[in-house]
């Protein structure tokens, strides 16, 4: 049988709610007690059971990660870097459950008892009536890649916009002027602040932008393809071309060469996010590194010591971005 805090409180000469607040580093209970029950706990190899933990001290021992939607526009890359990091963060301190928020017809469930804090991967304004639920219950919680502009709040985002800046920049010093975009899901604030980045570096540098050349794509590889098909019918191609991810760049890619196009040679494309395979394309893929990961990790660092301090302060913090230069863009004489 495994050794329960029953046990060790017997051992000890103590109520087995001490034995649990000296486990938990409760400030009520003496460093000598600490100690000792601490000693007796790994004498007996002690593993705690979560679920009496949660009874003695009021809490579930689970942690919430929630993303916008988990079946569609969330990539695979995106998913299992967030989820590794944050896990790693976590670790067997709390039971972490993934959910996609459209998982829910209603919030309910989304409360104390079932949750000690909540970290929500949020796209657009429409996940805003679970933030705010979650906010109104008072479970600590941080939003990852977009901004929410509350007091109880901590918002860790990507710098997306520098990083669209960035790719733009480095096109028009390759002498690229006729450059188009295809751009993620509209709605999606990673869309509305990588367009801004990349607009205000034509406007930095004093050249027109062809509007006729943005199109739209949903982050699919499927939707990069059929968007670079589309910019390859015009009468008078672009040189270049900025994907609003690496996904939508490997289908555009794929597109280019099926009609007979070389890159760089032909026409250039940049990516952004930097996934594990863009540098093992042909060409290697010139793109913008987003550490998302990165953005998980310290997402869950910031809400453990949320939960921990029971101090809820709003704060943003950004990730740097970084322009990957690889063998896909070339330069126009």
């Amino acid at each position: 049988m495994s050794v329960t805090i029953k046990d060790i409180a017997k051992i000890a000469n103590v109520s087995h709610t001490t034995v649990s607040r000296a486990l938990n580093g409760s400030p009520l209970i003496k460093e000598e007690t600490k100690r000792r029950i601490k000693k007796i706990a790994r004498q007996l190899n002690y593993t705690p059971n979560y679920n009496a933990k949660s009874l003695v001290l009021d809490k579930s021992y689970n942690i919430g990660l929630f993303f916008s939607t988990l079946d569609q526009r969330t990539t695979d890359y995106f998913f299992h870097e967030v989820v590794k990091e944050v896990n790693g963060v976590i670790k067997d301190q709390f039971n972490l459950i993934v959910k996609g928020i459209d998982d829910y017809s209603d919030y309910n469930r989304i409360n104390k008892m079932n949750f000690d804090g909540v970290i929500v991967m949020s796209q657009s304004k429409s996940d805003d009536s679970f933030i705010y639920n979650i906010i109104d219950k008072q479970i600590p919680i941080v939003v990852l890649n977009r901004e929410i502009k509350d007091a109880s709040v901590v918002n860790i985002l990507p710098a997306d916009e520098e990083g669209a800046f960035m790719a733009g920049e480095y096109l028009i010093q390759r002498g690229h002027r006729r450059i188009a975009t295809i751009e993620g899901v509209q709605d999606f604030s990673a869309t509305k602040v990588r367009r801004e980045g990349f607009i205000n570096a034509f406007v930095t540098h004093n050249i027109l932008l062809n509007r006729e050349l943005f199109i739209s794509g949903d982050y699919s590889y499927e939707s990069g393809y059929n968007a670079m098909q589309e910019l390859l019918k015009l009468k008078e191609k672009p040189t270049a071309v900025f994907c609003f991810n690496d996904d939508m760049a490997t289908g555009a890619i794929k597109a280019t060469f099926e009609n007979g196009l070389k890159i760089p040679g032909d026409i250039s494309i940049i990516g952004f996010d930097d996934n594990e395979y863009s540098a093992y394309m042909m060409p290697a893929l010139t793109t913008v590194q987003r550490n998302i990961g990165m953005v998980g990790k310290i997402g869950a660092q910031k809400l453990l010591k949320v939960m921990e301090d029971g101090k809820e302060k709003a704060e943003t913090i950004y990730v740097n971005t970084d322009l990957i230069v690889r063998d896909s863009v070339g330069k126009i004489k």
